[in-house]
């Protein structure tokens, strides 16, 4: 039986406590937030407290808060040999270089707190200073993920900087066509089945075969006629991307 102590109820860490609760051979021995209503809903679970001091013993103990709060956190946290984790895709491992042991448990994927999440499909990304720690990483993701991938810190980062592009930049985007719909009158459930196929076409080809559209056809009449309908920021972001796109395809606009 692992004893894990989590800390911070965020999307990350609420979604953590929800599976690791369910999990065989996994104790969630205490959950820890500042805000203690949030973490109301885990009190038949586990025990919650927001006091940093009041922390019980474990054997690991993952920290999931902001990123300008994991050093400050993890210092809280008192002088154990236990192994000490943060969640985080940009944020060093060796930030937590002042605990014995210490490593990165970065779960690959988007969290919305009340959207249940098939954990089993997650790539788990870890990472240890230590042989011994990374095999006790590699035990617990191994418990509620299928995938798990060794990553170095330079190399986590250039990961979360690729996930922001393909899941925070595009959700913008899909934003931006809701609102274009809605300003028209439009429901912009139209879009859902076009937004699928997108998504499920780039899982066979690359992105770079599957892109479609004026900027890629090098349609001048079609992109000007857009922006002369776009304003504001609006405007900028489709002429940036429709530029990069016309610049990776050999086509002038």
């Amino acid at each position: 039986m692992t004893d894990i102590v989590i800390l911070g109820a965020g999307n990350v860490g609420y979604h953590l406590a929800k599976v690791f609760s369910k999990t065989p051979d996994i104790n969630l021995v205490q959950l820890y937030n500042r805000t203690l209503q949030t973490i109301r809903c885990f009190e038949k679970d586990t025990v919650i407290t927001n006091q940093l001091h009041t922390l019980k013993k474990a054997d690991i103990y993952i920290i999931c808060v902001s990123d300008e709060a994991i050093e400050s956190v993890s210092k809280a946290i008192p002088s154990t040999n236990a192994l000490v984790v943060h969640t985080s895709g940009s944020t060093p491992l060796e930030v937590l270089n002042h605990h014995k042991h210490y490593g990165v448990f970065y779960p690959l994927q988007s969290f919305s707190k009340h959207r249940s999440i098939d954990f089993s499909s997650i790539p788990i990304c870890i990472e240890a200073k230590h042989v011994n720690d990374l095999k006790v990483l590699e035990n617990l993701a191994l418990r509620i993920s299928d995938t798990i991938t060794y990553m170095d810190t330079v190399q986590r980062g250039e990961i979360h900087k690729a996930a922001v592009f393909v899941n925070n930049f595009v959700n913008h985007l899909y934003y931006i066509g809701e609102t274009i719909c809605e300003e028209n009158n439009i429901s912009n459930t139209i879009l859902h089945p076009l937004i699928k196929e997108t998504s499920n076409k780039v899982m066979n080809l690359s992105p770079f075969n599957a892109q479609t559209g004026p900027a890629k056809r090098g349609d001048k009449k079609t992109i000007e006629n857009h922006l002369k309908k776009l304003s504001g920021i609006n405007k900028e972001i489709y002429k940036l991307l429709s530029h990069s796109i016309a610049n990776l395809y050999g086509k002038k606009l």
